[in-house]
């Protein structure tokens, strides 16, 4: 298993699915992000607005009043920051103060910013959905159409980012999970199980978040609040197929659990074989 790099996530939202309005204000968010950075995360994510079904959108204008106190601090901090949108504006704001990485779930689709982002030096994170356009909804999928579609996305986006000048070693690619992907766990379970071909055939890095989406809560039936062993079980998985990046919510647990695996398979190398290993 490689050591992924993990990505804690601080929604600055009144309705995300798991964790709405718990950090909304700036100081709330501030507080949880450096907790995150704390415990171990490799870079904390802000989010200034809910991407679920059920989310209430936001303009760029709000998306700045969350984000702008939030971010200003803790990049002053020195803290490496990501910054979740879909919006121009927010992007360049967040490109023009500090922020170490874009995350777009619409795979950044319009050719005419991407000189823009080529003379920025952000990593940029190109995630798939069957949506492409806006936030995720609802819709029955097949899980093995929704795969060969998330392979061609990766091959043009990938292509066109790659010819406006912007480097490969820049890119991450994230294949959705969730409602991303459909209404059923099965396009989710799919996509997961096949992170290493995702690596093999583009040769970029990969991110994954299965952190309390949908699939797991319809595998296990619990709510958000209860979906913490099955988004370890996900990220677990995960990493030992080789992804780059694990997104979460509970980094504390997640690191936990990556040097537990570590130190069993340092063990494991060094243990003699037994009968049953002969």
């Amino acid at each position: 298993m490689g050591r992924p790099r993990v990505v804690g996530i601080v929604n600055i939202t009144a309705d995300s699915f798991s964790d709405g309005g718990r950090y909304l204000a700036a100081d709330d968010a501030v507080a949880h992000a450096r907790r995150l950075w704390a415990q171990g995360a490799d870079l904390v994510e802000l989010g200034p607005a809910s991407s679920h079904p059920d989310a209430e959108q936001v303009g760029g204008a709000e998306e700045l009043r969350r984000l702008a106190p939030v971010l200003e601090r803790l990049v002053a901090e020195g803290v490496p920051v990501a910054v979740d949108s879909y919006l121009p504006e927010t992007q360049r704001f967040a490109a023009a103060h500090g922020a170490a990485c874009l995350n777009d779930i619409q795979g950044f689709p319009d050719p005419a910013r991407y000189a823009e982002l080529a003379a920025s030096d952000c990593t940029l994170v190109v995630m798939h959905s069957v949506q492409r356009v806006g936030p995720a909804t609802r819709v029955a999928t097949d899980a093995e159409a929704v795969w060969w579609g998330i392979e061609r996305f990766f091959a043009e986006r990938l292509a066109a980012l790659t010819a406006a000048g912007i480097g490969r070693e820049r890119l991450v690619i994230d294949p959705g999970l969730g409602y991303f992907l459909g209404a059923a766990p099965g396009p989710s379970l799919t996509a997961l199980a096949r992170v290493r071909r995702l690596k093999e055939r583009f040769g970029v890095p990969v991110l994954v978040s299965p952190s309390r989406k949908s699939f797991l809560r319809a595998v296990t039936g619990r709510p958000p609040a209860e979906a913490g062993p099955a988004t370890l079980a996900a990220e677990l998985y995960a990493a030992l197929r080789g992804v780059d990046y694990l997104r979460t919510h509970d980094v504390g647990a997640l690191r936990d659990a990556l040097a537990v695996f570590a130190a069993l398979e340092d063990a494991g190398r060094g243990a003699p074989a037994g009968p049953e290993e002969v």
